[in-house]
């Protein structure tokens, strides 16, 4: 048998059976609070026009776009059924067969283009600089991407493709069941390596863990970096540049340790070939979150052009303190006053 470490078996979705409460939701609520603490820091660090009223709105139309957009584009691109199609109000009802299942499909993406949509139009409401306000989330959110992906982990879900790595997992819902798709052809194979499974049972082999793999590289790894050039940036909107990027990269890099969606596959095949997806990711085959992490460095790419000659670019390090101007007018006026009594006192 392959090398592998077994799956904690005292890890369960539910945080206390039969109750509705999942790791999964409290993963989220805690990835909010981290990316709100960390917001908060930078703004008072920076001392930015911005009061914790004013904060607490930002986050909060942010995270409901952020839903609203990952769970759309969850039905819209990985889910081919057309169900939501014909039943769209199903998108948002978190219950199957009269049982809570929660909202179970969200894209990372969709919630990227949902939390822009937010940054700007409160940006524009209030009458803020968006790149400011762009900067400070992405030097805020990585972290708490770390979270999401360890409720994926409790989950036992997305993980990755089979390996023989010492560190590979047997993760209880990873088999193989007979009549899945490519399961003849991974039973041959299988067997040709020496594993001797009967036909007709399911085949379970050791996977990447490849949630633990984004929760490392896609959250504390990029987070580290964003936040050592929160105060280093050489224009306004360069933290921006760095996440879509560095996100892109990291994520189209681990992309080739998960199992793309089984009915979805790979989007893109230069070079044809008969390996099945849960064994192994040809270079030259390219999913759907490639191809969407692609597009992510693209437009990092383009941004960082326009961001570093628009108007007004130049970085702000520290803003200056609100009641400043006022302090200087209360001042300017006990000086004019000052003057008034000396010309009244030489006058006499």
């Amino acid at each position: 048998m392959l090398l592998s470490v077994n799956f904690p078996s005292w890890l369960k979705p539910e945080i206390i059976p039969g109750l509705p409460l999942r790791w999964y939701g409290l993963m989220y609520i805690v990835a909010f609070g981290v990316a709100f603490l960390l917001y908060r820091h930078q703004v008072r660090e920076r001392n930015f026009p911005i009061t914790d009223e004013g904060l607490s709105g930002l986050f909060f139309w942010g995270i409901l776009a952020l839903i609203l957009g990952a769970r759309i584009f969850s039905t819209l691109v990985y889910e081919g059924d057309d169900l939501y199609i014909r039943s769209p109000w199903l998108i948002f009802w978190p219950f199957r067969n009269n049982q809570f299942t929660g909202f179970q499909g969200m894209s990372y993406h969709g919630g990227v283009i949902g939390g822009i949509i937010a940054i700007l139009v409160y940006s524009w409401k209030k009458k803020l600089d968006y790149r400011e306000i762009g900067d400070m989330f992405a030097a805020s959110i990585p972290l708490g991407y770390t979270f999401g992906r360890l409720g994926n982990f409790i989950n036992g879900e997305l993980y990755g493709r089979i390996s023989n790595a010492p560190f590979a997992m047997v993760f209880p819902a990873g088999g193989i069941a007979p009549g899945s798709r490519y399961y003849s052809q991974i039973l041959r194979i299988v067997n040709d390596m020496g594993q001797n499974f009967a036909p007709g049972s399911v085949i379970n082999l050791p996977r990447h863990p490849s949630q633990l793999y984004e929760a490392i590289f896609e959250g504390i790894v990029l987070w580290a970096i964003i936040w050592f050039w929160r105060n280093r940036k050489p224009f306004k909107g360069f933290l921006i540049t760095l996440y879509l990027t560095g996100y892109g990269f990291i994520r189209f890099i681990l992309e080739y340790f998960r199992e793309p969606d089984a009915d979805l596959g790979y989007r893109i095949e230069l070079v044809p070939n008969n390996l099945p997806p849960p064994l192994g990711h040809p270079l030259l085959s390219f999913s759907t979150g490639q191809i969407l992490c692609f597009g992510m460095i693209v437009l990092g790419i383009v941004w960082a052009v326009i961001a570093s000659r628009l108007p007004d670019h130049e970085p702000v390090r520290i803003y200056p303190d609100a009641d400043e101007p006022q302090q200087k007018n209360a001042e300017e006026k006990m000086n004019d006053r000052n003057r008034r009594r000396k010309l009244r006192r030489k006058l006499k």
